[in-house]
């Protein structure tokens, strides 16, 4: 694994096999008759259109190899101006050219939204005289077009040509009411046991303060419920920290490939990025899309922005992106949260696959080849792939350092470990490469909760989808300052509280849906992250109280209980940082642990300040239980 930035330089060159190219090379000769019809009636209109020989040849040969039209390869390319295209058909065809449509003049339905995702016609409302069809028309039906209208003169007044850009963004406004109102309720309303609007569902709160007043009282008045609740909450920890250190012994035993797609047509594959006050990033995020190695005519990336975010999205526009990008504007409204917006854009989303990366992300260009040829071998069943994380400032600071070495065990030894025994998966926020369809059928992501990853994963294990890892890694920053590393844990703690209470709404129905070893994984993966990062400040005041005991008096007068305890709560303690340790430094790289440095003794402190984040969840949970908080981002020339 190659950890650090890519060079601005590099260019991958996919090759293409010689019988696939051999076709469009016969362009415009004799051997023009072997191309398809649509392709020689489309090759017919782009030259009565005046685009050069030379240029249709080229992207004729990317048409074939890459399974689209010449049309769709000249734009993506930049060599055709999409706006300028559609006009100059407008004229060919004589009809008239529509370069923006007045709010109000389409009338919103559940269907409109087809047209997003392949806009080719749409209906416009006037208010002084009849309606117009609007179309996109593809450049190899123009003789179909002009027939039509010869046949029947009446259409060249009902008819007009629009750009599918201009088409999609009438659509987004809209419907846009519609489609906010159905991001916001659709899973509460279509599958209220999986949506985390609710806090407490049912009976929850109820048995939750039955529970905390009989546990209060008891701890009060018995040293027998203060000994039970000790042993459970201990050996619950202890079978937490197992869970972990598992992983460390079947890291020798992975051996996964990361071969790439061999040559033939790709699908579309979108790609999503949520921004909110990512004006500094934009030019960054741009360059690092641009790089993926995809061909853009199946490229589908969506910008999705909060509409009064002004600056981001005018920095955006300034970066002239291309005609691969897509700026979507979700109108403000509650939660404002990143799976708000996902699933706001979702509606729009035109690849087989789709990609979430955030806005500092540098995932690898190849990231989406791989994930394709995993998906391509893989069962059907496995719905999601994640990319590991990798954090390229772990020298900053002793927070980036141990937050490093925090991912490090997660993204490339706990994931892997679980993906390899179909165990449920927790996903990271980011570098999550979706079957669209799948995505689409179990509701998306959940508005509500403010960690849609972990949610997501865990649902799509219940419904019977599983996860599984992919090698080419995603480059980001670690937070560097205590501040801002809180608050990002605050909001990760209370998206994992959310997670548990929607899960165990019905603990045996959860338990049938995900079997008894799922069960099993899913309460030690979030009940006992939770439970250690509560528990563990509690856990080191009983070990100074019994050792301030063992001074005071002779260690074989304590209760043979305490001693236990004591036993047990040490290894807790000790194996948890080694764990973390351990785990981490296992999957790095030298110069990785280079940065690490003296680093590592900070470590207790770390722990402390998980616990400060998880108990500053639980009541964060109470007050503002959806509040985002947002992580700051900087672009990596300035930092440099």
């Amino acid at each position: 694994m190659r950890i650090g930035e890519y060079p601005p330089q590099l260019t991958i060159v996919r090759t293409v096999a010689p019988e696939v190219v051999s076709p469009a090379a016969g362009v415009g000769s004799a051997s023009s008759d072997e191309l398809p019809s649509f392709l020689q009636q489309e090759i017919s209109a782009l030259s009565e259109l005046g685009i050069g020989k030379p240029y249709i040849e080229a992207a004729a040969q990317r048409a074939i190899a890459n399974g689209t039209s010449i049309e769709q390869e000249l734009i993506a390319s930049g060599l055709v101006e999409e706006k300028a295209y559609y006009a100059a058909l407008a004229r060919a065809l004589r009809l008239p050219f529509v370069e923006t449509v007045e709010d109000g003049a389409i009338v919103d339905s559940p269907s409109l939204d087809s047209q997003l995702i392949r806009p080719r016609m749409l209906r416009l409302t006037h208010s002084r005289h009849a309606p117009t069809i609007a179309i996109a028309p593809e450049a190899w039906r123009i003789g179909d077009i002009r027939s039509s209208i010869a046949r029947l003169p009446g259409l060249k007044d009902s008819l007009a040509i629009a750009s599918p850009s201009t088409m999609r963004k009438a659509v987004w406004r809209a419907g846009s009411a519609r489609r906010v109102r159905d991001t916001i309720a659709g899973l509460f309303e279509s599958q209220p046991r999986f949506s985390a609007r609710v806090v407490f569902h049912g009976n929850q709160g109820f048995y939750t303060g039955v529970a905390a007043s009989l546990l209060i009282a008891g701890l009060l008045v018995s040293q027998a419920v203060q000994l039970s609740l000790h042993v459970f909450l201990s050996l619950l920890y202890f079978a937490a920290l197992l869970l972990r250190a598992g992983a460390v012994l079947q890291r020798k035993r992975r051996r996964r490939s990361s071969s790439l797609p061999g040559d033939g047509p790709l699908p579309i594959y979108t790609v999503m990025v949520a921004l909110y006050r990512e004006a500094d990033i934009a030019g960054q995020l741009i360059a690092t899309l641009k790089r993926l190695d995809w061909p853009a005519s199946l490229l589908d990336i969506k910008l999705v922005c909060e509409a009064d975010d002004i600056e981001t999205i005018a920095a955006l526009k300034a970066e002239k992106p291309g005609p691969q990008f897509e700026i979507i504007e979700v109108p403000p409204s509650q939660p404002r949260t990143k799976p708000k917006a996902l699933t706001y854009a979702l509606a729009g989303a035109r690849g087989t696959y789709l990609a979430v990366y955030d806005a500092e992300d540098r995932p690898h260009p190849q990231q989406l080849r791989e994930a394709h040829a995993r998906f391509s071998s893989a069962p059907d069943n496995i719905a999601c792939l994640q990319a590991p994380l990798v954090n390229a400032n772990g020298r900053e600071s002793w927070i980036s350092a141990l937050f490093s070495l925090e991912y490090s065990a997660l993204f490339r030894s706990l994931l892997p470990m679980l993906a390899t025994h179909r165990m449920p998966m927790p996903l990271g926020g980011t570098s999550n490469h979706f079957r669209t369809d799948i995505l689409r059928a179990v509701g998306g992501w959940d508005p509500f909760n403010v960690t849609e990853d972990a949610d997501l994963g865990m649902r799509l294990y219940r419904l019977g989808y599983r996860a599984d890892v992919i090698r080419r890694q995603t480059v980001e920053d670690a937070p560097v300052t205590v501040g801002v590393w809180t608050r990002q844990r605050t909001r990760w703690f209370k998206g994992w509280l959310q997670t548990w209470l929607v899960m165990m709404r019905d603990p045996a129905a959860l338990r049938r849906e995900m079997g008894m070893r799922g069960f099993v994984v899913f309460q030690l993966l979030i009940g006992g992250m939770l439970l250690s990062s509560l528990a563990h400040p509690l856990i080191l005041a009983f070990l100074v109280r019994s050792v301030i005991d063992m001074l005071a008096v002779p260690t074989d007068d304590l209760p043979l209980a305490t001693r236990a305890l004591f036993a047990i709560d040490f290894v807790n303690i000790v194996g948890s940082y080694a764990t973390f340790l351990v785990l981490g430094t296992a999957a790095m790289i030298e110069h990785e642990k280079r940065h690490i440095g003296w680093r590592w003794m900070m470590v207790p402190f770390y722990w402390m300040l998980v616990s400060l984040a998880a108990w500053r969840a639980v009541f964060e949970l109470r007050s503002n239980p959806f509040f985002w908080h947002k992580t700051p981002h900087v672009p990596v020339v300035r930092k440099s």
